[in-house]
């Protein structure tokens, strides 16, 4: 699976960006995408993620209410739309999946990654 990210920027805080991840090569209903990032000096983390085959989702407390993940089935496309954007939200976002049963987790595990976006949000 080929990930391919976009829509990343600047924005200023209280803002909103719309991040893209179009998946490419074996895909099937079995797919579960994410969204994770990665501030400077910090660990990679969990942002959100997404079921293919029922769409149901997972979010980091940091960004419920304020981040809403989506799929285009006609796209094989994940979105991450984000508002209210804070400072701390400055980050490169990365898109993830992986191939799971319907009670896997949908913070880990995940093997297939794009290349990762920029997002920089100022105050």
């Amino acid at each position: 699976v080929q990930l391919v990210e976009s829509g990343g920027g600047l924005v200023q805080a209280g803002g909103s960006l719309r991040l893209s991840c179009a998946a490419s090569g074996r895909t099937s209903s079995r797919l579960v995408m994410g969204w994770f990032r990665q501030a400077p000096g910090k660990e990679r983390e969990f942002v959100t993620g997404i079921r293919w085959s029922g769409g149901s989702t997972y979010y980091a407390d940091s960004v419920k209410g304020r981040f809403t993940i989506s799929r285009e089935d006609a796209k094989d496309t994940v979105y991450l739309q984000m508002n209210s954007l804070i400072p701390e939200d400055t980050a490169v976002y990365y898109c993830a999946a992986k191939f799971s049963g319907p009670l896997a987790s949908l913070t880990t595990g995940y093997v297939y990654w794009g290349q990762g976006t920029q997002v920089t949000v100022s105050s």
